[in-house]
């Protein structure tokens, strides 16, 4: 008989192309064997080249939809993807620590569209702090770092604020042959490297990888294990195909740690 899968939650916008937000998630979380449950934040119309238009879920909605989930199972781990602003996240962070005891939950900022279309532009730094508490981890690209925290003295801000909030920095934007992420957490650094893959651009790259480390620390790895495990499926979902939209499959261990 199979063991018993951790729960997982995602609150994404839903992407018809099914390559970020909600479905890349799920299908992210299903091929790290733990199971995922989904709630909806936003609509979009758009595929993994184009983006149209989306409409906002209002917050009271999104929380209506994850209180059915937790009168019946038992949550701790969740993603936070594409929200309206700060103030629904600070909402969605109060509601889960009320209902849940120390949930695990990681933000992805999505600011902006690979397609381009600009959600978000956040610029009060002290704000963002305030509302980032209860957060365990943030996975930023560089652009979403530097709109969130400033280009100055960066790398010194970061080590500073990871005492109070793990961050994962992606490091796919650029045109360097090895490709760097970055997590600080406690005031130290830990890097995970690998080559630029060819033709390895993907459409919801950052959704799949902030999912992967959602599920493997459900799985019970400590973070730079999971870390380094959200690295490498992310990795291979980069070098499935030549295409925009990534194959999702199971090839790696899980090992805890």
């Amino acid at each position: 008989m199979q063991k018993k899968r951790p729960y997982t939650l995602s609150i994404a916008g839903f992407d018809p192309s099914a390559g970020a937000g909600l479905l890349a998630d799920i299908k992210t979380f299903e091929c790290n064997e733990v199971y995922g449950f989904g709630v909806v934040s936003a609509l979009t119309w758009q595929n993994d080249i184009e983006f149209n238009k989306f409409e906002w879920v209002d917050v009271h909605k999104i929380i209506s939809q994850i209180e059915l989930l937790l009168r019946r199972f038992d949550i701790k781990y969740i993603k936070i993807g594409l929200i309206e602003n700060l103030n629904v996240l600070q909402q969605l962070i109060a509601y889960l620590h009320k209902e849940i005891t120390e949930p695990i939950i990681i933000f992805d900022p999505i600011l902006k569209a690979s397609a381009g279309f600009v959600f978000n532009t956040l610029q009060n730094e002290a704000l963002i702090l305030q509302q980032f508490k209860g957060i365990y981890c943030i996975t930023p690209n560089l652009p979403e770092v530097k709109a969130l925290f400033g280009e100055n003295d960066l790398e010194k801000k970061l080590l500073e604020i990871s005492i109070a909030i793990n961050i994962y920095l992606k490091g796919g934007h650029g045109n360097n042959t090895i490709v760097e992420d970055i997590l600080y957490s406690n005031k130290t650094i830990s890097i995970f490297a690998n080559d630029r893959i060819e033709n390895g651009e993907k459409h919801g790259s950052g959704c799949i990888l902030s999912a992967a480390l959602l599920a493997q620390l459900a799985l019970g790895n400590s973070l730079n294990i999971a870390a380094q495990k959200a690295k490498e499926y992310t990795w291979q979902a980069l070098a499935s195909n030549s295409s925009l939209l990534a194959y999702h499959t199971k090839t790696i261990t899980h090992e805890t740690n």
